[in-house]
């Protein structure tokens, strides 16, 4: 029998964790705790494995329907849902901890103790006024030298074409 909101609002917790099944090999595990997840029991590889489609009532039961057709498709395609998962999780993480900040971070911790102090603070005080607010979040592999650009105009138009210049330099030793 197919779920449906009110039986799952009306799912309580017993002494054990038991399943009420919805279809496709989709079901809500209420737990003793009284937590209720969407999950999908499948077999890839010879091997039977769980993939989690969310936590009710954070994750609708329409929610956790499109995401188990999205998890079947894979698997039609002899794709693992949990191995793409895991995949995007791992790439999401690159993206975000490869952020043009981070890395000029990184380079400027090597670089330092090469450099004077004054000349340290100048390259890092440039950054930090000029290239951070507009750049620093960002990945480093979506920058584009239209980004780049804007920085380096908008330095110039204030004058300081020294600046722009060491900016320039660092900008494409860093976005490689």
């Amino acid at each position: 029998m197919a779920l449906t909101d009110t039986t799952i609002k009306n799912a309580k917790p017993k002494d054990k964790d038991y399943k009420l099944t919805d279809e496709k090999g989709m079901y809500l595990l209420v737990a003793r705790s009284g937590g209720k997840y969407f999950r999908l029991d499948y077999r890839f590889a010879g091997k039977r494995k769980t993939f989690a489609l969310g936590v009710y009532p954070e994750t609708s039961l329409k929610e956790a329907r499109v995401e188990r057709d999205e998890a079947r498709k894979l698997l039609a395609n002899n794709i693992d849902p949990l191995e793409e998962k895991k995949s995007k999780k791992v790439q999401l993480i690159a993206e975000t901890t490869n952020t043009f900040e981070a890395i000029a971070n990184e380079w400027f911790e090597k670089m330092r103790s090469k450099w004077t102090g004054y000349y340290a603070e100048k390259k890092w005080g440039s950054l930090k006024k000029d290239v951070f607010p507009s750049l620093g979040a960002k990945p480093i592999k979506s920058i584009t030298p239209g980004d780049v650009r804007a920085i380096l105009d908008s330095i110039q138009a204030r004058g300081a074409i020294d600046i722009a210049h060491r900016v320039k330099g660092i900008c494409a030793l860093l976005s490689g």
